[in-house]
Parts: structure tokens; C-alpha cells; sequence
């Protein structure tokens, strides 16, 4: 009978201690949120990047002033120690605006509202001129053969499926024709390809996003379309009215060039070597000004330590808020960390990455051990009220991918993915296209996110 008392007391114990710590978990969350609604600065932060350095390919002029930028941002935060981690990265330069347009049968031509792909080649300089082959996948590529693609343009018409309620997916699938597809039309002979915009939506604004080439391919010139050019694009084809397609353009791949990693870090009081990563990209592309991608995310990290320093809030472990470099066409900078990463001698914990918009977030996706899934979802009754009620298994981002050979626990903020395709890499991913009030709550529960995992590891 004793035993029995004394196991119901010790549980009795066990269960008033674990709700007091809820209790306190959850005044503090509160207080993250008051702080940075009422104090935060990520809102002018990003209006400063955006407005002030603009777009920020890497290897160009405002990715360097944006480097410089982030990190007074950083210091004046509050964090304890702001570095730069030197990495090579790619320097592609678009040039003059492309130019691109169908020749009809009837002799008038069609304007094609193009963009080039990043890292693509150039045209010629006189352009090219070849008829046009439309596929709407590889399979109809493949069926074609060697002999019908050879010396043509191919047109990759594959539209986004609207039927995803999450746009990655969509994008996902229509990303291998962008990424891919240059090479695949290569290999078979063709001279110049166009792809579909990957966005959702009926609209003029062509985005463009990086290609990959085949090294053992050719290397051929490749550009998007928008979406109501692809449409009408395709009508004119089904209709046989078009004779031939022209377009120039004016890339080209310039030698690396030396840039940085923007790091600030808050040192943990009682496990200073126990790192906690929260970051977004810094680069953006060229058409815009990188608001949603991946501003966003960059201003977010930051407000973390802004918010912990106003606060008073003490980390246990150390928390890093990385602006990563070069994540759009060639993920050095992620890379570059770690790399360094593998050298330090200390345990990285956690990763964080917002590089999905700043919109409102609706939880986050995880990669981790199984033994630190239950910690991880014991926590998830806090964050219901600021709205981030998703916390899914496969999850992170691209630059903290290098973390998980450390057996680092990734997690990726989720925010609504409704209307990110409309901007991604879009002339009309500005500062004037995010609310103040969602890029908030973002950083409000990806600080709540770093408070946990700080005070009771993963």
C-alpha cells in the first residue's frame, strides 16, 4: 500500500509540476507576442531591404549591400557576437531584357511576354528562330524522339495543378520542367526551350527560378513564359498559326565571386556549445525585390533576437540567426555552414528555416528522430492559439539540409501557401505584397519555437 502512495503522489506531483511549466511556457509565449506586435521590427527591417538594397542576386552589388545591412541589423538587435562566413558563390547576370515573339501563318506576329531561366545561357546575338514543339510532359517529349525534336524549340506547357490545397506540391511536380527540362530537350536535339510559368494563377508576369544543366548536354537557352502567354501560346499552336518562334536573350555565367553567411548569435547561458539555427535566405532573384523570398524569413530571424534581448530572455543554448547566401541557384551558402559546421566541435541541436513566405503560418514540418517526436508534439497545445496548429513529420529547408548529416532535428515554418506561387520569383515579390500583421505572428512562433527548444532541448 505504501509503495502505491507513494507512486500516486510522486504522479500527483509529476502532473501538477508538468501543468505549472505549461502554465509558464504559455505566459511566456505571451510575452514573445506582446513584444514583437507591439515593439517587433522585422516590418521595417524588410521595408529597409526592400526599398534600400532591393534585389539581391548572388555575386551582384545589392547582395553585398545586403550582407552589410543584415548585419548592422543584427548588432543593433542585440546579439551578442555578428560574423560573416565566406563562401564562392555563382554570379549570373540576366542582361538586357529579353525579347521573344511568334511568327503566325497569316504573316502577323504574337509578342511572348519571356523571361530568361536563372543560370541559363544566352541566345546568339542575333537570337534564334526555329519552329516550336509543344509537349505538356516528358512523356510526350520521349515519344516525339531524336528525330522530330532536332532543331527545334521545345514549349514545356505543363500547368501547376490547381487541386493541391498546398501550392509546394503543385509546384513541386511543375519544378522538374523548369529544372530539368532544358537538358532533357538538349539531349534530343532541340535548340531553345520554353517553359510554362510555375505559378497557379492566369496572369502577364513571367517567374523565373534557376535551371539545372547536364554537364555531359548541351547547354541551350531557356526561358518562361507567363501563364496567359502559354495559354494563348498553345492556342495558336492547336490551331496551326504559328510558323516559327524568335527569341533573344542576353545571360551569361560570370566567374564565382566571394560572398558571406550573415551570423548573429545570442550565447546560450548554460550550454553555450548546444546551437539552435533559425534562418532564411538572403540572395533573392532579379526581377523584384525578394520580399516574400526570402525577406521574409531573413527579417524573421532577426526579430528573434531582438525580441529575446528587449525580453530579457536568457537562451540556455545558443541561438544563431543565419542569413544564408546563395540559396536560389546554388545553395553554397547553406553548404558553406555545414561544412563549417562539421569543424566546430559543438552539438546542433536544432534547425530552423522560414522560406515559404511571410504569410500566416499555419504550423511546421518536421525531419528528426523518432525519440524527439514526442517532446516536440507535447508542445504543440501552445502554439493553438497563435494559429500554428499543423505540425507535420518531413519538413526544413534547403539550407539547413547540409545540418541533418549531424543528426540535427529539422524544422521548416509552414506558413498559408495560397498565395506565395502568385509572387515566387516574380516581379511582384515586393515589400507592398506582405502584411505587417502576418510577417509578426511568424516570428512570433518561430521565437516561441526557439524559446522551447532552448529551455528543454530535443
Amino acid at each position: 500500500m505504501l509503495n502505491k502512495a507513494l507512486l500516486s503522489t510522486f504522479l500527483l506531483l509529476t502532473g501538477l509540476f508538468s501543468v505549472a511549466q505549461s502554465s509558464a511556457d504559455s505566459l511566456m509565449f505571451k510575452k514573445i507576442s506582446d513584444e514583437i506586435f507591439m515593439n517587433g521590427q522585422a516590418y521595417s527591417n524588410l521595408r529597409f531591404l526592400c526599398k534600400k538594397v532591393g534585389s539581391r542576386l548572388s555575386g551582384s552589388a545589392g547582395a553585398a549591400k545586403a550582407v552589410e545591412e543584415t548585419a548592422r541589423m543584427l548588432r543593433e538587435a542585440g546579439a551578442d557576437t555578428v560574423y560573416l562566413q565566406p563562401c564562392m558563390v555563382p554570379q549570373w547576370v540576366r542582361g538586357a531584357k529579353e525579347v521573344g515573339k511568334a511568327t503566325l501563318t497569316d504573316g502577323k506576329t504574337m509578342p511572348l511576354n519571356i523571361v530568361s531561366l536563372g543560370n541559363a545561357v544566352g541566345t546568339p546575338v542575333a537570337g534564334i528562330t526555329a519552329k516550336v514543339i509543344e509537349v505538356k510532359n516528358f512523356t510526350e517529349l520521349e515519344k516525339l524522339g531524336a528525330e522530330k525534336v532536332k532543331g527545334n524549340i521545345v514549349f514545356y506547357n505543363f500547368r501547376m495543378d490547381p487541386r493541391y490545397i498546398n501550392t509546394f506540391k503543385a509546384y513541386g511536380e511543375a519544378g522538374v520542367y523548369r529544372g530539368q527540362g532544358p537538358s532533357k530537350a538538349a539531349a534530343m536535339g532541340a535548340v531553345g526551350v520554353i517553359v510554362r510559368t510555375l505559378s497557379p494563377v492566369l496572369d502577364d508576369n513571367p517567374h523565373t527560378g534557376a535551371t539545372r544543366y547536364d554537364e555531359d548536354k548541351p547547354k541551350i537557352p531557356a526561358v518562361a513564359i507567363s501563364t496567359n502567354g502559354a495559354v494563348e501560346l498553345s492556342n495558336a499552336i492547336a490551331a496551326g498559326k504559328v510558323k516559327s518562334i524568335y527569341f533573344k536573350t542576353n545571360c551569361k555565367m560570370l566567374p564565382d565571386v566571394l560572398s558571406y553567411n550573415v551570423v548573429g548569435e545570442m550565447r546560450g547561458s548554460t550550454a553555450p556549445d548546444e546551437i539552435i539555427t533559425v534562418g532564411g535566405h538572403l540572395d533573392s532573384w532579379d526581377l523584384a525585390e525578394g520580399a516574400h523570398d526570402d525577406g521574409t524569413g531573413c527579417m524573421q530571424s532577426i526579430e528573434i533576437i531582438r525580441a529575446f534581448k528587449s525580453l530579457g530572455i536568457k537562451p540556455k543554448r545558443t541561438i544563431r540567426a543565419v542569413m544564408f547566401m546563395n540559396e536560389e541557384n546554388g545553395l553554397r551558402g547553406g553548404t558553406a555552414y555545414g561544412d563549417i559546421a562539421k569543424k566546430e566541435n559543438k552539438k546542433f541541436i536544432m534547425a530552423m528555416e522560414s522560406d515559404a513566405g511571410g504569410f500566416t503560418p499555419r504550423g511546421f514540418g518536421f525531419t528528426l528522430h523518432p525519440s524527439q517526436k514526442e517532446k516536440l508534439m507535447s508542445w504543440k497545445p501552445l502554439f493553438h492559439q497563435y494559429g500554428a496548429t499543423e505540425f507535420n513529420e518531413g519538413g526544413g529547408g534547403a539550407d539547413i539540409g547540409p545540418l541533418r548529416a549531424l543528426g540535427t532535428a529539422l524544422i521548416g515554418l509552414n506558413p498559408d501557401s495560397q498565395r506565395y506561387m502568385d509572387l515566387h520569383h516574380a516581379k511582384t515579390d515586393v515589400f507592398e505584397a506582405v502584411s505587417e500583421r502576418e510577417l509578426n505572428l511568424g516570428a512570433v512562433v518561430m521565437a516561441a519555437m526557439a524559446y522551447m527548444v532552448s529551455e528543454y532541448g530535443l
